[in-house]
């Protein structure tokens, strides 16, 4: 079986558990395809914390839920030193960071400190305690879920930090025909005599990776490139591409905004089977990799502009060259 069939596999297998979600599931696929982490948003129930799970059924890897909350202490991340007795010395204890998938629910109910142990973790791909530095898994992905209807007992994330994650997902309701699909799919799950459907076949690390040198070698055109690069300058320098955008933006993406783009970009044309990247593919994921890195004006949020008009907006005045 060829590396593309195996995450298509996979892809399929993930529709099968998670319905509904067709949009969250291409996304997820994505990140692990990009070497990246995502940030997910959404009302409780729409199967945030299960697409993780799920995912990690279908990869050959260790996967730890970590429930964040206002008392979580960096080292309950990281892990610490433990004094042995028996030998007179300190050893090392992991933590749960150091598993392969790592789903941190409702990251934003955690304080800073902890935020910024987990961001540092993903940005640095190691963790330092007591002056030494452990690596971090070769496959490493954090998945971070938030509540957005609950802002008491919350610490948001600042917006420097929001970057470190390659996408920030928005998810919705389900449709009247998934409802029922999920209701199905609980009823079956629920009795007693039922068995969760497994993949398969796992994904193995050395297929991902793969994969992922497959995307990277992905052909695309100059002309690509440069609309790429040229979205990302328009959200810096909005003033020079339309006066509406130069109203609405405070602060636009940082080079990482570029790379993302372009690894997302490469991503999504190989899930797709094409032979190169186009512009459509690019804007496809735009979306995902821009919302959480542009910060409104004080005019957009008083004109109730969201960072997805906003991205409308950017897609419509920035031509492919």
């Amino acid at each position: 079986m060829d590396v593309r069939t195996a995450i298509i596999q996979l892809q399929k297998f993930l529709q099968q558990r998670i319905v509904g979600q067709e949009a969250l599931i291409e996304k997820i696929i994505i990140a692990l395809l990009a070497d990246g982490h995502l940030l997910v948003e959404g009302a409780p129930g729409l199967a945030k914390t299960r697409a993780i799970k799920e995912l990690a059924r279908g990869i050959e890897g260790e996967f730890h839920r970590i429930q964040f909350t206002p008392d979580l202490l960096p080292a309950d991340l990281t892990g610490t030193d433990i004094f042995r007795p028996q030998t007179g010395t300190f050893e090392f204890q992991k933590g749960p960071i150091f598993h392969n998938l790592v789903l941190a629910d409702e990251i934003n109910r955690a304080p800073a400190k902890v935020q910024s142990a987990l961001l540092e973790a993903m940005a640095e791909r190691q963790i330092t305690v007591g002056g030494s530095s452990y690596p971090l898994p070769p496959l490493f992905m954090v998945m971070a879920t938030q509540n957005p209807i609950e802002q008491e007992g919350t610490y948001p994330l600042p917006e420097a930090q929001l970057d470190r994650f390659l996408m920030h997902i928005l998810v919705d309701y389900p449709d009247a025909k998934a409802e029922s699909e999920i209701l199905k799919l609980s009823r079956a799950e629920s009795h007693h005599q039922a068995k969760l459907k497994q993949p398969d076949e796992e994904l193995t690390t050395e297929a991902l990776f793969a994969a992922r040198d497959q995307v990277l070698d992905i052909y695309m055109a100059d002309e690509v490139e440069q609309y790429i690069v040229q979205l990302v300058i328009a959200t810096r320098q909005p003033e020079k591409f339309d006066a509406q955008l130069a109203r609405w933006i405070d602060f636009g993406g940082s080079p990482r905004a570029t790379i993302s783009l372009d690894r997302c970009a490469r991503a999504y044309a190989w899930l797709k089977e094409s032979e190169f990247v186009t512009p459509e593919h690019v804007q496809a994921i735009a979306h995902e990799v821009l919302r959480h890195r542009i910060l409104l004006s004080y005019e957009a949020e008083a004109e109730g502009v969201t960072s997805d008009q906003i991205i409308e907006r950017l897609l419509s005045v920035v031509s492919v060259a």
